[in-house]
């Protein structure tokens, strides 16, 4: 080999080294975040102490009026987890009521503010709110207006709450609507059990981490199905292994992207449970 060959062949080992060195200094460095939302509790007193005590900043959203409401929200709070008003609204098929403290189309802007208020006080540490059902009152603008209002207006814990749109509809304006009213506001990206066995829960899973590396960021709602809470326990310790971190809601929403990329469900598809009080 000549003396440029060799000059040639050193300076490309040189950098290759250099580029393996700054390679390995960011390595588990995260790349992309998610945001987690266990939706639900508040029924029972297991699932709830059970997703409080999961790895991460993993929220809890909890409704109200149930019997386990208050201890899961305190259990949570506690082990620096956020806690979110999983606020009943009104779905499409009338028979499927949304539980104790339900907003509908029948309410007027000050029935509304009322319930709002009243389903405030029933959970504590409420840093955001997120929809439980809702597939008709989502799509409605001028009673999501009056929501945001009343989530602009309430304070918890001495800070602004914000919004999350579970996107029970494709038809939704919700998370439009809090923008509009300068409320706080993210979409959910992935449902992580619709189907609630293993299986489908770790494909969801996958989904997700999948959606954050190409989009940057991904929020995912879930349940707390023991398959659920297994997969979370399984792979949130591995996260920074795939450059992923997991945040919270607020930290997620402070990323312009936040809104970005909701998976599209079918209309009126009310990927939520009716409320039932459950026993442990």
């Amino acid at each position: 080999m000549s003396r440029q060959g060799i000059c040639l062949q050193f300076f490309k080992t040189v950098f290759m080294l250099l580029c393996l060195s700054a390679l390995q200094a960011h390595a588990g460095e995260p790349v992309a975040r998610i945001a987690i939302i266990i939706d639900d509790l508040g029924q029972q007193k297991s699932a709830g102490l059970k997703t409080a005590a999961l790895p991460g900043p993993v929220a809890c959203a909890v409704l109200p009026h149930t019997p386990w409401a208050a201890r899961v929200a305190n259990e949570a709070h506690d082990a620096g987890k956020e806690v979110l008003l999983h606020l009943p609204l009104q779905a499409m098929e009338t028979s499927r009521l949304a539980g104790t403290g339900e907003i509908s189309l029948d309410n007027s802007r000050d029935e509304l503010f009322r319930i709002f208020a009243t389903n405030m006080s029933t959970v504590p540490h409420v840093s955001g709110v997120n929809n439980h059902m809702g597939s008709l009152i989502t799509r409605h603008p001028g009673h999501m207006e009056w929501l945001m209002q009343a989530i602009a207006e309430a304070e918890s814990d001495g800070q602004q709450l914000f919004f999350v749109d579970s996107r029970t509809t494709a038809l939704t304006v919700g998370f439009d609507v809090a923008v509009e009213q300068g409320v706080p506001a993210a979409s959910r990206n992935v449902f992580l059990d619709d189907d609630d066995s293993e299986v489908a829960i770790r494909q969801q899973f996958e989904r997700l981490i999948a959606m954050a590396l190409r989009d940057g960021q991904a929020l995912a709602v879930g349940h707390p199905y023991p398959a659920t809470l297994k997969v979370l326990n399984e792979q949130l310790p591995l996260l920074s292994q795939r450059g992923v971190e997991l945040v919270s809601v607020r930290d997620y929403i402070d990323d312009p992207a936040a809104g970005a990329s909701p998976e599209i469900v079918p209309p009126a598809a009310d990927h939520n449970t009716p409320v039932v009080a459950v026993q442990p």
